[in-house]
């Protein structure tokens, strides 16, 4: 039976365990390019023993960031300082994965802690776009609604995203469709209001992120996963929802991806979520289960026997741990020790590593 320290196969890729840590903004670029923070951030993380690290949102355009001090791939400008980072976490063991993404509406907001909701044009802000002219809550700028020429260019900015991942180092790709970003947007009623092929009906609204996941899967290469993260519910009434995501999941599956990262909410300034540990975890079970697909579980799981239990039950493939892994970029090995699974240490650790631990090879 497999378990949190059991490896994971998807197409070429094998995963040394469950355990990933999903794409968390840290809001330190500058003009979409990664520096010493994410070298270090990553870094340190990679060594703690992770399985797999998936860079956080990474905007496929400018005005697709979520703040200015998002990482981008729009430029080619922005692949060099990011293989030094790839290959640091592929030295650990670890695979580098990176979260593709476009934020729409919610986009060009203030750096958390410098102000809240939309930068105005005189401080540097930009013009957000959408599926309708629909601000996100008070404070948002109304966006402009894509028109079909929009629209195709977003698809283009996702496929060059992609190219530029591969040569960047990065073995999985992840597209963003969660959290009330531009895809998720378009997936939920609650933001898109179109009456063209890309709104009202199921098959139209979720034209967009089909169209998306084929053109990335078009460039990315057959040897390599693809996966996409969808909120598996808008936690409101009239938005999207666990039915339509399975629905979703199995057409994705077919278009060649090959695991739904499992998350929720963000298409609403306040949503009421059943907060608690593993309260997603469901999701990830159902979506796995009735879509006949490998799925990642996330959101407060925080301890390792209800990660491993997670795994063991087959509830989800893979388990996301975010916060937890702030606090402790060591909770892998930490996680081994407490499960009596043997863990592999870095070489320049093993002086501290308990009884039982391995030396990492560095690949």
């Amino acid at each position: 039976m497999s378990h949190l320290f059991s490896p994971l196969r998807l197409r070429d890729i094998t995963f040394p365990n469950r355990i990933a840590i999903p794409p968390m903004c840290t809001y330190s670029a500058e003009n979409g390019m990664a520096g010493d923070w994410h070298l270090a951030h990553l870094g340190c993380r990679a060594s703690g023993g992770a399985g797999l690290i998936i860079v956080e949102a990474t905007a496929v355009t400018s005005v697709g960031r979520i703040s200015p001090r998002d990482l981008g791939l729009w430029d080619d400008r922005q692949i060099d300082p990011i293989i030094r980072m790839t290959r640091f976490i592929h030295q650990q063991g670890a695979v580098a994965g990176v979260q593709l993404a476009h934020a729409g509406r919610k986009g060009g907001t203030w750096v958390p802690g410098m102000g809240a909701g939309t930068i105005p044009f005189e401080h540097g802000g930009w013009q957000v776009v959408a599926p309708s002219a629909l601000a996100f809550g008070e404070g948002f700028a109304t966006p402009q609604a894509l028109d079909e020429t929009g629209i195709q260019q977003v698809i283009a900015e996702f496929s060059a995203a992609a190219q530029r991942a591969l040569v960047a180092g990065y073995r999985v790709v992840e597209v963003h469709a969660a959290h009330g970003y531009l895809l998720h947007q378009f997936l939920s009623p609650l933001a898109n209001q179109r009456t063209d092929e890309y709104g009202g009906s199921f098959e139209n609204r979720t034209r967009l992120t089909r169209e998306v996941v084929a053109a990335v899967r078009a460039v990315w290469p057959e040897r390599l996963p693809l996966f996409v993260r969808l909120s598996a519910t808008d936690w409101a009434e009239g938005g999207w929802n666990i039915e339509e995501t399975v629905a979703l999941a199995r057409i994705l599956r077919q278009e060649g991806v090959d695991l739904i990262d499992t998350s929720s909410g963000g298409m609403l300034p306040v949503a009421s979520m059943p907060l608690g540990p593993g309260y997603q975890t469901a999701f990830a079970e159902q979506v796995r289960r009735e879509a006949g697909i490998a799925t990642g579980a996330v959101g407060l799981i925080t301890a390792p026997a209800q990660a491993d239990h997670i795994i063991r039950t087959r509830q989800a493939d893979l388990v996301l741990v975010g916060r937890e892994i702030l606090r402790d970029p060591y909770w892998p090995l930490h996680a081994a020790q407490a499960l009596g699974q043997a863990a592999s240490w870095p070489q320049q650790y093993l002086r501290a590593a308990p009884a039982g631990s391995i030396q990492r090879e560095s690949l």
